[in-house]
């Protein structure tokens, strides 16, 4: 009869333990999604604001913890009179943006969200927006064309092991559209913790010679133009992944992720599993400063891209 009872004992003891156990998982708070803004609306002729933004908003759909909301400027020409996004109520500002002006009060509202602590990333072609709007190019670090000339502001490189900054002459440009390798340079930055140290990237242009203020920058990850494949392009590894500190704020600006009239949804550039993974974790980051996306398995390899259609 006792060892009965023990045995009863036993088991009423771990029913107990399992249901306290269940209860506290239950009662573990669910995690606030992340309110995204992916402003969009406007690129000049040689990018396709429309198909990007597009991508742009399925791959940050695909996180969870992503809750993201599509606002699409006036077009071209027309009155920004009453733009004037509610930037305070996101986590973070998702930029597909090169176009004409804001108005004062847009301006100002970026720049006190960034500066208070909330989030922004820069994508590709916003590097050419806004030469004349000084804050703007000091949370995007560096930018090219729109008026951005040698007087403008050092160059940007990644040359013996470091951030360089020259004041040499040569405005932006970026050699033919190619493959090439892009190299980790902060491997414990959380945006790149994991991350290969090399990896293949599809048919994109490589951005080269960005000026700008270039305060507070820390580079992540740079390429370099393969003139085995092109018969242009700096002799510098170049910028294409981007830490920023404006203010209280933090910035990711990824130069990669190039599309024109003539691509379709299965551009490589933006299917490419790298761009996708960056963009996801840089953009929690700049949200939240940390990273918990895990690297996906299909990550591409420094033999190989890898691209999801």
């Amino acid at each position: 009869m006792n060892t009965c009872i023990k045995a009863f004992a036993k088991r009423i003891s771990l029913a107990l333990m399992l249901g306290i156990a269940l209860c506290s998982c239950s009662m573990e708070p669910t995690r606030p999604q992340i309110k995204v803004m992916l402003l969009t609306g406007q690129s000049s002729k040689y990018h396709n604001w429309e198909l990007s933004s597009v991508l742009l908003e399925k791959h940050l759909s695909a996180v969870e913890m992503f809750d993201v909301t599509r606002v699409v400027t006036p077009a071209q020409g027309e009155d920004f009179t009453g733009f004037n996004p509610e930037f305070g109520a996101y986590d973070v500002v998702v930029l597909d943006y090169e176009g004409d002006g804001w108005p004062e009060s847009a301006r100002k509202g970026l720049e006190s969200f960034v500066g208070g602590g909330g989030g922004l990333v820069s994508v590709h072609a916003t590097d050419n927006a806004f030469g004349d709007w000084p804050a703007f190019n000091e949370m995007i670090g560096v930018g090219g064309w729109g008026g951005r000339d040698d007087d403008f502001g050092p160059k940007i490189h990644w040359f013996d092991g470091k951030t360089q900054l020259l004041n040499t002459p040569g405005s932006a440009m970026h050699p033919p559209k190619h493959d090439f390798e892009i190299v980790t340079r902060a491997p414990e930055h959380p945006v790149m913790k994991g991350l290969p140290a090399r990896w293949m990237h599809p048919n994109d242009e490589i951005y080269s010679r960005l000026r700008g203020p270039a305060k507070h920058v820390t580079i992540l990850a740079t390429a370099k133009a393969d003139k085995s494949k092109v018969d242009r392009g700096t002799d510098n590894h170049e910028p294409m992944l981007m830490d920023i500190r404006y203010g209280k704020g933090r910035v990711f600006h990824t130069t990669l992720g190039h599309c024109n009239t003539q691509d379709d949804e299965k551009v490589f550039s933006l299917n490419c599993v790298g761009f996708i993974t960056t963009l996801q974790r840089g953009t929690e980051w700049a949200a939240t400063g940390e990273v918990t996306q895990p690297v996906p398995a299909d990550f591409p390899a420094a033999e190989a891209v890898s691209v999801r259609n």
